[in-house]
């Protein structure tokens, strides 16, 4: 009896292993697709979910404006049937050399309905007055730190994965709903953060990616970087001035820039460096935790 037992335990084990073994067969791989930057898989992972592998060109510590793939990840741009690009300089360069790579890739540009804004440059105060500065107007591409225009992005990542994998379309519109819910809360809190005054409060920081999330919350960034490059000793006296002016208490400098002139600020007026990375892998908790970050700096919390 013990052994008829045994016996029919293996036989169920055996059919068991082997029915899973064809339900793991039968489940599509997950679609592979590429990003330039980090926030960027996080969209593509709560719309996707497991149904996508994302392969992201600028890996943590690099800039997407001087960033230059690795012969492996041109490899494995062979095998991605899609790319959503957003519009930052390392796609300027590589987007070409990308798609002649794999020509079979579609290129997805979820940055196509939004409306630029012109990047800052520290000079802007001055245009108009005598001696003033005029600079060439140039695209701020850091569209992925406002949610209004995440809102945008999303729309375009679910539509292409839809129409790219129309048996799993009740899926992507499931997650994407979610996200946009996660978008909206996301937003209010934001907004009620930054209750809007007359005069806008400004912060200062170095690299000036910053101003989509300060148009879309009634704020104003002050960037400490000119055009790319690190101030001359004129221009940061200036900005010495300036900070003294605005009572700039706290600097917030990105990880992938050396806070070298962002210190000597700080030190000059008593004020302290305060991370604000705008390409943290976690989108949604690194952009309350800056946005915290920056009202406490102006005294909203």
């Amino acid at each position: 009896m013990r052994i008829g037992l045994l016996k029919i335990g293996l036989v169920f084990a055996l059919t068991f292993s082997v029915q899973l073994c064809e339900v793991l067969a039968s489940e599509p791989a997950p679609m592979p697709v590429a990003v330039s930057i980090l926030p960027q898989r996080y969209f593509l992972e709560k719309i996707g979910g497991n149904l996508v592998e994302v392969e992201v060109m600028v890996p943590p510590g690099a800039t997407p404006e001087q960033y230059e793939p690795k012969p492996r990840q041109m490899s494995a741009l062979s095998r991605s049937r899609i790319y959503f690009a957003c519009g930052v300089p390392f796609e300027t360069i590589w987007l070409s050399k990308m798609v002649s790579a794999n020509p079979k890739i579609q290129v997805i540009h979820t940055e196509k309905d939004i409306k630029k804004r012109a990047i800052e440059a520290h000079e802007d105060r001055h245009e108009g007055e005598p001696g003033g500065h005029h600079h060439e107007e140039i695209d701020d591409p850091h569209i992925w730190l406002s949610p209004p225009l995440v809102m945008i992005q999303a729309r375009a990542i679910f539509d292409a994965l839809a129409a790219n994998d129309p048996q799993n379309r009740a899926s992507y519109e499931t997650n994407y709903r979610s996200f946009m819910l996660e978008l909206v809360d996301l937003d209010l809190f934001l907004s009620r953060l930054f209750a809007v005054e007359a005069k806008p409060g400004s912060f200062m920081v170095f690299h000036p990616a910053w101003g989509y999330f300060a148009d879309a919350y009634g704020l104003r960034q002050v960037p400490v970087e000119v055009e790319g490059k690190e101030p001359k000793a004129k221009e940061l006296d200036e900005f010495i001035k300036r900070a003294h002016e605005l009572g700039v208490k706290t600097v917030f400098v990105q990880p992938q820039y050396s806070p070298k002139t962002a210190q000597t600020i700080a030190d000059a007026v008593g004020a302290r460096l305060v991370e604000a990375d705008d390409l943290a892998p976690e989108w949604e908790k690194n952009l309350r935790k800056v946005a915290e970050q920056i009202a406490a700096a102006l005294g909203k919390r």
